[in-house]
């Protein structure tokens, strides 16, 4: 059974490979619309050998028989095919002519193989490269030159060979983006579960964008049996890829980096017809969009108000009013897609607090000591006064209340902290809400001075 599977695994890699060279030899062969069926038999007579080694090499060969019909003619055409090779400085090893006449499959294959290495990878030039042909003294191989090239592109990945380290998808996401940074930012969030689906996104973006032609399928790629040859042979292109006019280019964002805190979306807390309040900061997230939609028990969505406070983390205060009691759902995106722990499990009870016995204190809330672009805080406690959510609204001194972005987290039950930090010099209103009612003092007048006694 070993014996049978090892077989079997054998012979994938093979048809892989056959298909991917076929695929190579015909993406050069269709500028002269030619086109070979069956690597095997169809390079036998000399004539397509010829005729693609003409398009790699650019030059004329000397003078062949244009039908072959004879053994001998074939064998001709083979060996001016083999003999150019040579003056090329092509070292052909363990090939003749009736090698290729007789469809020895093996051979030709490694004919192939010699042609892609030369003509795909040690040739041309590619950007970037500096002309770098020599390592630590000695010549560069090509395979060397192509993971060297590979590498700098991609420097977020460990990326070391031709075959492991491509099975999830991933690595030729982050080698499409870049090669186009903005055309596949959404690599880093990709599962490595979803291989098949990953390889297939970055590889059609590469092919509809680069030019870079699905020389390997995706499913081919993230196959554990692939062989290097075959992905050499694909990632050979990339070198050379330009961008076209028109790519769909998006800056990267990153939903795992978005958080959320506040009352809002705690397990407890939020009461019927009070204001459910919470915060979103995106700063290290990228250049995006928040959406946020609560989902009451009955499935229905509530109205949410949801502010960007164009601060210095990006931040946006979300609100919501619940209408009925039970267990609701707060789903918060970012560029479409759900931030951590979206959706938050939030239950919400029907009976409201009372907002006079609420208490706050802290230096936050001190008519005076408050300085310009410094953090300051208070502290609101809960204790005793009943179920529900304080709220905090600060009114900068033009009365605008998105200036000033107030961070409420709970710090244990019944205790919550306030934190904020003013960009504005002047008097300050802090308004402290239990339940959607103003707290016992609340609003405080808070001055903030352009500097702080030391």
């Amino acid at each position: 059974m070993e014996a049978e599977r090892e077989l079997a695994e054998d012979a994938q890699w093979k048809r892989i490979q056959q298909n991917t060279f076929t695929r190579w030899a015909n993406e050069h062969l269709k500028i002269i619309d030619r086109n070979i069926a069956s690597l095997e038999t169809d390079l036998a007579d000399g004539l397509k050998l010829i005729a693609l080694i003409e398009v790699l090499s650019q030059k004329r060969m000397s003078k062949h028989n244009k039908r072959p019909t004879f053994r001998s003619q074939k064998l001709e055409n083979v060996s001016v095919a083999l003999k150019f090779l040579e003056i090329e400085g092509i070292k052909i090893v363990n090939i003749d002519s009736s090698d290729i006449v007789d469809c020895k499959l093996k051979l030709i294959m490694g004919l192939i193989w010699t042609l892609i290495l030369h003509y795909s990878i040690s040739l041309p030039m590619w950007e970037g490269d500096d002309g770098e042909n020599q390592t630590n003294g000695n010549t560069t191989t090509p395979k060397q030159r192509l993971m060297n090239w590979i590498q700098r592109l991609v420097p977020d990945l460990p990326i070391n060979n031709f075959t492991n380290d491509w099975t999830s998808g991933k690595a030729i996401g982050a080698l499409v983006d870049g090669v186009a940074p903005g055309l596949c930012p959404d690599w880093p969030m990709w599962d490595p579960k979803d291989a098949v689906q990953n390889a297939t996104e970055a590889m059609g973006l590469a092919d509809d964008w680069l030019n870079v032609r699905q020389l390997i399928r995706p499913e081919e790629m993230v196959n554990p049996n692939i062989d290097e040859q075959s992905m050499m042979t694909y990632l050979s292109q990339y070198p050379n890829a330009k961008i076209k006019q028109g790519a769909p280019l998006r800056p990267r964002t990153n939903p795992n980096r978005v958080r959320a805190y506040g009352p809002g979306i705690e397990p407890t807390g939020p009461v019927v017809g009070a204001p459910a309040n919470f915060t979103v900061e995106t700063f290290s997230a990228g250049k995006g969009t928040v959406e946020v939609a609560v989902i009451n028990p009955n499935g229905n969505q509530e109205k949410v108000d949801c502010r960007y406070n164009n601060d210095k983390n990006l931040t946006y205060s979300v609100s919501y009013i619940p209408k009925i009691e039970g267990p609701h759902k707060v789903y918060v995106k970012f560029c479409g897609r759900d931030i951590p722990k979206s959706p938050y499990e939030v239950m919400v009870d029907s009976q409201a607090g009372d907002a006079s016995k609420v208490t706050a204190s802290g230096p936050g809330l001190l008519p005076d000591g408050v300085c310009v672009n410094k953090q300051t805080y208070f502290d609101i406690s809960t204790k005793d006064a009943g179920k529900g959510v304080p709220e905090v609204i600060i009114l900068d001194p033009a009365n605008h209340k998105t200036t000033v972005a107030a961070k409420l987290r709970q710090l244990a039950p019944n205790q919550y902290r306030c934190e904020y930090t003013s960009q504005l010099v002047g008097l300050h209103s802090v308004n402290v809400f239990y339940n959607g009612q103003q707290i016992k003092n609340s609003p405080y007048g808070v001055r903030v001075a352009p500097t702080c006694d030391p």
